[in-house]
């Protein structure tokens, strides 16, 4: 079977898993052969991870250089893990020049972008393939199975609530993803994940959109107030701040960022209470669905734990999901502590909170039981293998149709994006409003 040749745009952190698939795991049916990206140290350290394993060295060349790539090269799929407002345009370029797409969520960060990707899938007809991990989660995909057998009846809501603690939290306000224009804030560069996964447990789309919040917690005003003083525009690295990020104790974003900023000025570590920050991090919405469901959704970025609570209502019963992915951040625990999400039970307790997930079902008139999850081993729960295996080898006949694309892209950055309007003007906004389209595909049956 011959190789797909690929070519990365973006090589940051984000990249770090494709790459390992392509010479790892997948190596025999795909190969590395380009990598655009704008910052030499960034792009050569991706392509040492390919003449590490054995293969050629890939072809780098300069963002503007895409196209000539993607033909010199003879590339078949684009790999883009770039910045979220370049990503529009990258996807139309890349399609454009005659090669499908994988990329990461969010698809894009407005609605203007949005319309210009659906315009060119139509004209090329390309592929464009969203890599959604958090559907492969084992977890994720048992309560989708509970709901799609319908032991809950149909859906009539859901309740969802999303903590990140002040180690990953907090890490959203150090680097681009701080300011909305590159983002589009949380409740798009990060919130897209969970609003894809109401979207694929109800198998509906969202109708309107109501949302409320605001920067309440990081950022410099919040810091006066607090009465924090004076602060560094970055980590001091004097160890005596909790909220510090100290680059040089993580030997890869060391050399991908610490190593790379005399090329572009970008600084990783920016200070959490520092000025320019134009994001949210306490943000509620309450979104309607064709189907007539609605979600109520909040998610906090300086939670003291880390993990998640989803119930479900039906008119059979409810269902509840509950994932503590991190039981507390204590001092001393490090750069980024590892988050172990195969933990079960009463396992890795830290303080009184058990790290771990539980999913929970129980119907009108019967005892609750609790519904097993079987997890693997690796990045949520095997999930990741799980989706490489979709990327790289093409999906199977999935019962739970996991796989996901540029529609699916489409459906969650629209409640972000509506979201983020509605923050604007204070008032509701419905999805038709937006100017694009909530295509049907067959995985929404």
């Amino acid at each position: 079977m011959p190789r797909l040749r690929y070519a990365l745009a973006g090589a940051g952190a984000r990249a770090q898993m494709y790459v390992g698939a392509i010479v790892g795991a997948h190596r025999e049916r795909a190969e590395l052969v380009a990598i655009c990206e704008p910052n030499p140290v960034r792009a050569a350290f991706h392509a040492r991870t390919v003449v590490d394993a054995g293969d050629p060295a890939p072809r780098i060349g300069a963002p503007d250089e895409l196209e000539a790539l993607i033909r010199e090269e003879r590339v078949d799929r684009v790999i883009i893990c770039s910045r979220d407002d370049l990503h529009a345009e990258l996807i139309v370029r890349a399609l454009e020049a005659g090669a499908d797409v994988v990329v990461e969520k969010p698809l894009t960060i407005d609605a203007p972008s949005a319309a210009r990707i659906e315009e060119a899938v139509e004209r090329t007809g390309r592929n464009v393939v969203l890599t959604f991990n958090y559907r492969y989660s084992p977890r994720n995909s048992a309560l989708r199975q509970v709901l799609q057998d319908g032991e809950i009846g149909e859906i009539t809501s859901i309740d969802f609530h999303w903590m990140l603690d002040t180690n990953h939290g907090a890490d959203y306000f150090r680097r681009w993803h701080r300011e909305k224009e590159h983002s589009g804030g949380l409740l798009v560069h990060k919130a897209s994940h969970h609003f894809d996964l109401v979207n694929w447990w109800l198998r509906s789309q969202p109708t309107r959109i109501f949302a409320s919040g605001g920067l309440r917690f990081y950022g410099a005003e919040n810091a006066a107030a607090r009465g924090l003083g004076e602060r560094p525009s970055r980590g001091s690295h004097d160890g005596g701040d909790l909220f510090e990020l100290d680059l040089r104790k993580d030997p890869q974003l060391s050399a991908l960022y610490l190593d790379a900023e005399q090329h572009d000025g970008y600084l990783r570590d920016r200070d959490v209470f520092g000025e320019g920050i134009t994001i949210e991090d306490n943000l509620a919405l309450v979104v309607d669905y064709a189907s007539g469901a609605t979600l109520s959704y909040s998610l906090n970025a300086h939670s003291p734990w880390e993990g998640y609570r989803v119930a479900v209502n039906g008119t059979l019963g409810r269902a509840e999901l509950e994932v503590v992915e991190r039981g507390a951040v204590l001092a001393g625990d490090g750069l980024h502590p590892a988050i172990d999400p195969s933990l079960s039970g009463a396992d890795g307790v830290t303080g009184l909170r058990p790290e771990g997930e539980r999913l929970i079902v129980q119907k009108h008139w019967q005892e609750a039981r609790e519904v097993p999850i079987l997890s693997g081993t690796g990045g949520h729960g095997g999930g990741d293998a799980l989706l490489l295996s979709d990327v790289f080898a093409g999906p199977g006949d999935d019962p739970l149709s996991r796989p996901a694309d540029w529609t699916d892209g489409i459906r969650s950055i629209a409640v972000g994006i509506a979201g983020n309007r509605s923050l604007e003007t204070g008032l509701p906004v419905r999805v038709e409003e937006l100017g694009i389209r909530l295509l049907e595909k067959p995985a929404l049956r």
